[in-house]
């Protein structure tokens, strides 16, 4: 393949398309006389003028307006060429929105083997607060009722818990009464506790503990021994399997929530690989 000189070329297809060696050198970034030079260098290796010089300016000749085109055409060509492959080697970002707690508990320590499957794939995790609920691709939320888009990922049903060490040294907690002595830690607000002692027909008792407003710390005074919260048994699997903590009973609270995966209207390929996998990494811990 005998090809003209690249540089001659790109030269040219800028001079052609505004007809002007001063506006083509404005744009590349070269001197008019350079651009000059390399056109009669390219006319000189095609054996034909290309340009009609005169005192107000150039004009293409009829073959330069012939080669201006198929020039042109071909340096779009390979430009577009180049970008598709330079977009491809992109690193692909999905954005998620989700609970702090999911994160934590559920998300954190399977996110290693999402980023064995796709190396290629950066996922961006925010909190799930109004505005990047808006602009994620994937949020993660906590309710009863779920969207056109939403997908159950696990239950959200809360039971008595606590550590094992507490357990033993305040206990036995064999009997729902005997809770009535406990000290009783809180999830943002003492409602739960007091709806699930209600259900047994019991009242909370006097002397409320501590009102955690972040599910995490919450969480961190369960497992350092300091009392009893109700909590989503099914985001704390883990924790619960390998005795960190350890569930007192089994009837359960907020029976009718849920934590939801809650899809963009529109989905890029990566978002949906995210997805997908999500959804199964939820129903394949029996979560």
């Amino acid at each position: 393949m005998t090809l003209p000189p690249l540089a001659t070329l790109r030269a040219f297809e800028a001079a052609a398309r505004r007809t002007s060696f001063s506006l083509a050198a404005q744009e590349l970034g070269m001197t008019a006389t350079a651009v000059s030079q390399h056109v009669r260098n390219l006319e000189a290796w095609l054996g034909v003028p290309l340009f009609e010089r005169h005192a107000r300016g150039v004009a293409l000749t009829p073959a330069g307006k012939e080669f201006g085109g198929t020039v042109s055409a071909s340096l779009r060509q390979i430009a577009s060429g180049a970008e598709r492959i330079r977009k491809g080697r992109e690193r692909k970002t999905v954005r998620l929105a989700s609970l702090p707690s999911v994160v934590t508990y559920f998300l954190t320590p399977r996110l290693p083997r999402f980023r064995a499957l796709h190396p290629d794939i950066q996922v961006s995790i925010s909190y799930s607060g109004a505005h990047q609920a808006k602009s994620a691709d994937l949020t993660i939320g906590h309710g009863v009722a779920s969207g056109k888009n939403a997908v159950a990922l696990f239950s959200a049903e809360t039971r008595p818990t606590c550590a094992p060490g507490y357990a033993a040294e305040f206990g036995p907690f064999d009997e729902v009464a005997s809770l009535l002595q406990a000290e009783l830690l809180h999830d943002d607000t003492e409602a739960a506790w007091r709806d699930w002692f209600a259900a047994e027909g019991l009242s909370l008792p006097d002397g409320a503990g501590p009102v955690f407003a972040d599910f995490n710390l919450l969480v961190t005074a369960l497992k350092a021994g300091q009392g009893i919260g109700l909590c989503p048994t099914a985001l704390l699997r883990d924790e619960i399997a390998n005795g960190q903590l350890t569930v007192l009973f089994e009837r359960a609270a907020d029976t009718e929530k849920y934590y939801w995966l809650m899809e963009a209207e529109e989905m890029s390929a990566p978002a949906r690989l995210l997805a997908d996998w999500l959804v199964a990494e939820a129903h394949r811990s029996d979560l």
